[in-house]
């Protein structure tokens, strides 16, 4: 049988509270959650059905998606993804190989949640950073790095206390916290501004590093670099009319698809459901990149539509013709090393040990090809 007439079987993945998924011969069967929000995936008929082709490396994936009254959520495999014929260990351990990493020194200096990044693969870091900023520059957006602290009232311009209370790190004595990513900065550059229509959208990209409590127990698979207080990101937000903000959701996380799939990296999206959505957003997908170790995808971006929330709690104004009115924002992760550097790693690595270097990255990397481990 031609490569092209095989039938592409999704691997199982455990979907989220909200809804429950049966596979079954070639269709997608779901049940749906019981509320959603004005931008959510709306409500069909219920005999109706949509069909999502996209095509992969040779051959088309299709998804069946029985639509329900109840509302919708639906999954987009981006590209193939397969098991290769050797075995791939756990990422902290390839990088182990490359005297890449340092746990045990970090704990001593930091404690658990940090790491030393070494050698080769500490410049792998700095290659996807430095080729993300150039992709979305290259797409039209304005590269900026934003302060890597904000007060509290922007703080709470952008999020919800609980969210806040999780996730950031307050500057004792100071009415000030580290950023847990650069959206927060990015959006609060506009608070109380009254913006001409002729100077939106508003396109930016940032950089910076982010600092998250992390608050909660995790399994086993977040050991190593997966879940921890430090990572470094590169962001992009938009500042945009209501009207618009829609037609941007989807060229946002569009943005990083295109960018995991040129570092041959396979990616899918996942559409989340209102009742997974956290305070302030209207519309959320997560971009999961394909895990050949575990037979699975894992979350490694998230692009949100937070409509006019934002806005309103911050005073983010345009100026029409006929009086003013709140924008809307977005914002999206181009990608966030060291997580996205398990994808990488995984999906890069050959039977020897050996990791390919994609040609897009390769200028990063003083033109290698490939990197050798130390350690056999």
């Amino acid at each position: 049988m031609s490569r092209s007439n095989q039938t592409f079987r999704p691997p199982r993945v455990e979907p989220p509270r909200c809804f429950k998924a049966i596979l079954c011969t070639g269709s997608l069967v779901r049940m749906f959650p019981l509320a959603w929000r004005p931008l959510m995936p709306m409500a069909l008929k219920s005999s109706s059905k949509i069909m999502r082709r996209t095509r992969g490396l040779g051959f088309k994936v299709t998804l069946m998606t029985s639509a329900s009254p109840l509302g919708l959520a639906v999954k987009y495999m981006m590209r193939e993804s397969g098991v290769p014929d050797y075995e791939i260990p756990y990422h902290t351990d390839i990088m182990e190989k490359f005297n890449g990493i340092d746990l045990e020194a970090a704990g001593k200096v930091a404690g658990n949640g940090f790491y030393y990044l070494m050698g080769d693969i500490a410049r792998l870091h700095s290659a996807v950073i430095s080729y993300a900023r150039d992709f979305m520059i290259d797409r039209g957006f304005t590269y900026c790095i934003p302060p890597f602290m904000i007060r509290s009232n922007v703080v709470t311009g952008v999020m919800s206390f609980d969210e806040m209370d999780a996730m950031m790190y307050k500057i004792e004595g100071e009415d000030l916290y580290l950023i847990g990513t650069s959206e927060h900065s990015m959006i609060g550059k506009f608070i109380d501004t009254l913006l001409p229509e002729e100077q939106l959208p508003q396109t930016l990209t940032s950089y910076s590093p982010c600092f998250r409590k992390e608050k909660g127990a995790h399994g086993i698979e977040e050991r190593g670099v997966y879940r921890i207080h430090q990572f470094e990101k590169q962001e992009m937000i938009v500042v945009c009319e209501p009207e618009e903000s829609k037609e941007w959701y989807d060229k946002l996380w569009k943005n990083t698809v295109d960018l995991f799939r040129s570092m041959d990296i396979p990616v899918r999206t996942l559409e989340c459901c209102s009742g997974d959505l956290a305070d302030l957003k209207v519309k959320s997908v997560d971009v999961e990149a394909w895990s050949p170790r575990q037979q699975k995808y894992f979350e490694v971006g998230s692009c949100s539509n937070l409509g006019d929330a934002q806005a309103r709690r911050l005073g983010i104004r345009i100026k029409g013709e006929n009086g003013s009115y709140f924008a809307h924002t977005l914002n999206n992760t181009v990608v966030a090393p060291p997580r996205m550097l398990i994808a990488f790693l995984e999906n890069n690595l050959q039977a020897d040990g050996s990791v390919r270097i994609p040609e897009v990255l390769q200028p990063y990397m003083g033109g290698n090809k490939e990197i050798t481990p130390k350690n056999k």
